[in-house]
């Protein structure tokens, strides 16, 4: 999750605008998802009466939701994360992200490590069984 210019509050990075539809198709992600994600506050699309417009910084902001999500984020980090860079700018926004990372990586060398383990006794079985059936 490199530093993405998100825009500041309220101004536009460019005319670039997604309906609630198309944001969905464009990312992938169910409207369930898309309007958990407002739900939470993670994007604050534009309503104009019952339809949601997304700019240039909700499309943004969700880039970085879904990469973080596929690295392993919780959203409450992904969350705190975005809202640094709202209130502090971007340098406070990179510390935060180098600590989300180290930690993150730290739990993920921990889940390869048990995976690890796991497959190594799955496959010692297997072979055990195997060679019991070959004698059998």
């Amino acid at each position: 999750m490199p530093c993405y210019d998100l825009g500041k509050r309220g101004e536009p990075m460019s005319e670039t605008r997604l309906s609630f539809k198309e944001m969905c198709t464009r990312f992938d992600v169910t409207p369930r998802t898309l309007r958990y994600y407002e739900y939470i506050e993670l994007l604050h699309p534009e309503k104009q009466g019952r339809s949601r417009f997304y700019g240039p910084r909700e499309i943004a902001r969700m880039t970085l939701i879904l990469r973080g999500r596929k690295f392993g984020f919780q959203l409450e980090d992904i969350r705190q994360w975005l809202l640094i860079y709202e209130k502090e700018g971007s340098e406070a926004q990179m510390r935060a992200w180098v600590e989300l990372a180290d930690r993150q990586l730290s739990e993920l060398a921990e889940q390869r490590r048990q995976i690890d383990e796991a497959m190594d006794e799955l496959r010692g079985l297997r072979d055990e069984t195997a060679r019991a059936l070959e004698l059998g």
